[in-house]
Parts: C-alpha cells; sequence; structure tokens
C-alpha cells in the first residue's frame, strides 16, 4: 500500500540515496522540500545542478574545482615541491584549517578497499605517479585515514614511489591532545610512541 503520492516518494528516494541518510531523515527532508516555496526549491535545484555543471576536477592535484586550476595549484607561493596524498576533497580542507602546511596536494578520491570492489584503478593513482615522475617532487606525504584501507593504500602508493627517490612520510598518528592515556588504545599508542619527538 501506498502511503505517499510518487512524486513525494520518488524524493524521498532519492534522499535516501545519499551517504548517511536513512528512511527517516530522507522523508523529513523530502516534506521540508515540499514545505518551501516554488521559489526557494527552484534555487534548490538549480544549486545541485549549478555545481554538477560547473565543479570538476583539477587536471593537476585532482581536487575540486570550478576554474581551470585549483587556487592552491596556481598560487606560486607555495611550495610544489611537497606533496600531501589525501582520500577525498574534503580532506585538503581540514588540512588547510591548520593553516601549517604549505605545500600541495594530490586527491585519490578513495581509498583501496578490496571489500568495496575499488581497486588500485579506480583512484587518482596514476595522476600521481605522472607529477612525482616530472621530477619536481622532493616529498609525498601520505595523509590517507589511519584505518584498514587507509594504510593499505598509503603502503601501496609507497611502494610504487620507492624507485622514483622521492622522499615518502606518514603522518603522524598519537594520542588527541586533550584526551587520557587510559582510554588510547595500544595501536594510537604505539603509533604515538613511534611519532615521538624531542621538546
Amino acid at each position: 500500500m501506498q502511503f505517499f503520492p510518487a512524486a513525494l516518494q520518488n524524493l524521498s528516494d532519492q534522499f535516501a540515496r545519499l551517504p548517511g541518510i536513512g528512511g527517516k531523515t530522507a522523508q523529513r527532508l523530502a516534506f521540508h522540500v515540499l514545505s518551501m516555496d516554488i521559489e526557494e526549491a527552484e534555487e534548490f535545484a538549480q544549486a545541485i545542478l549549478k555545481a554538477k555543471q560547473e565543479v570538476h576536477t583539477c587536471p593537476c592535484c585532482q581536487n575540486l574545482t570550478d576554474r581551470e586550476i585549483c587556487p592552491i595549484c596556481d598560487d606560486d607561493m607555495r611550495d610544489h615541491g611537497v606533496i600531501c596524498v589525501v582520500a577525498e576533497p574534503k580532506d585538503v580542507i581540514a588540512m588547510e584549517r591548520s593553516r601549517e602546511f604549505r605545500g600541495v596536494y594530490h586527491v585519490l578520491h578513495g581509498v583501496i578497499s578490496p571489500l568495496n570492489h575499488v581497486t588500485q584503478d579506480d583512484i587518482k593513482i596514476r595522476e600521481l605517479l605522472m607529477r612525482v615522475a616530472s621530477g619536481e617532487v622532493r616529498e609525498v606525504i601520505m595523509a590517507t585515514n589511519p584505518d584498514t584501507e587507509g594504510e593499505a593504500t598509503a603502503m601501496y602508493i609507497s611502494r610504487l614511489l620507492r624507485p622514483m627517490e622521492v622522499k615518502v612520510t606518514r603522518l603522524a598518528y598519537g594520542v588527541p591532545v586533550g584526551s587520557q592515556l587510559e582510554y588510547a588504545d595500544e595501536v594510537t599508542l604505539s603509533r604515538a610512541l613511534e611519532g615521538r619527538q624531542l621538546i
């Protein structure tokens, strides 16, 4: 038995396809869109279409941009000899928030994940190798997440980069600021010890 009009059910189903959106949240979003006046709904729909039409990947770093080359790659003040490799465009935003990194980025658009049928050919590894082969790069910082897929991807890429005589480093991971040692797991503590520094 159909409880909602077909168009409303279809809208709810479309929202449910988004990551992290369950059935109830999708229904709430669909009802909210219906409560908008027609101008607001058109603006919302146009924003989606405009983003799809204008946003593309930077041919250099694979980050999202609406320009020919993204502002970071186009910035002469940044160190183009140091590349920070991240899994997703949102990771660039997180790194930039720190205001510490002055190099450039390379976005993989995923990580190697056999369980999810994502192989090395499905992410932007080839483009990274081409950048490093140009000879301008001194260091590649692997900044993928410290989970199984992120670690496997970092190790795979580091093996590919080894013959290119480029320095490959990994972000240090450890105990978060403000937390207590008793709540840290063994792997986190092990990483914290490995990444210890002089003070």
